[in-house]
């Protein structure tokens, strides 16, 4: 079936991050190499397929129910010393993997660039100040993060993401920084569309000078 192509994709991606897993901890050799509930691949799997709940209820639902499920507390140890550059690698080896599911490559790749606001709860010793919002209804107070993405129109995946805190929102940075860090595919022309937030000169130049890095010279611009 194809969803367990996919798992198996995202699990690969996985295990390769894990396999150097000192390179994305905080103390490295030390951190994440002990014999643990949480150990790396199990730490990143979870991070990625949680859900909505408390972490009680989604470790409790990640482990099948079984009350020797690691608690919170030892979850968010265990958090603490993973960087979120662990994370990304896992995101652009997953999506590098699943470039073996395409059939005969097009003429066009179509890259939508969107962004959106993300509210949450946190505590100052998870979250920086730049992203925390006002006190509100909470005794804790309210954060928020602006989402950067862009997303491949065909093969209904994203290629990219960029966080900003709130109080640094700037879609205009966030688009220059992903399109220079945008991997066209030799003779292929691809074609960025994004609403009036990604509109300006500037992104365009981008987009023109990463074409003359990698000596491609087909690349169409459209920005609505």
């Amino acid at each position: 079936m194809f969803h367990e192509k996919i798992k198996s994709l995202f699990s690969s991606a996985v295990h390769t991050v894990s396999s150097i897993i000192s390179e994305y901890t905080a103390s490295p050799g030390s951190d994440l190499t002990r014999n643990r509930k949480l150990p790396a691949e199990r730490l990143i799997t979870f991070l990625v397929s949680q859900g909505a709940s408390s972490s009680k209820n989604e470790l409790l639902d990640f482990f099948d129910m079984n009350p020797q499920a690691p608690t919170a507390s030892a979850l968010n140890q265990q958090r603490a010393k993973l960087k979120p550059e662990a994370m990304e690698m896992v995101f652009r080896h997953f999506n590098s993997f699943t470039d073996s599911l395409d059939g005969a490559p097009s003429d066009y790749r179509f890259i939508a660039a969107d962004g959106s606001t993300f509210t949450f709860f946190s505590r100052p010793s998870f979250s920086a100040s730049e992203y925390y919002v006002s006190g509100g209804h909470s005794a804790k107070g309210f954060y928020s993060m602006h989402l950067n993405a862009f997303y491949d129109l065909q093969k209904h995946t994203y290629t990219d993401a960029l966080i900003q805190p709130v109080h640094f929102k700037d879609e205009y940075k966030a688009f220059c920084l992903m399109a220079d860090r945008y991997e066209a595919v030799p003779g292929q022309k691809t074609v960025f569309t994004g609403d009036r937030g990604y509109c300006s000169y500037n992104n365009m130049a981008h987009v023109l000078e990463k074409v003359s890095v990698v000596q491609i010279h087909r690349l169409h611009i459209k920005i609505f």
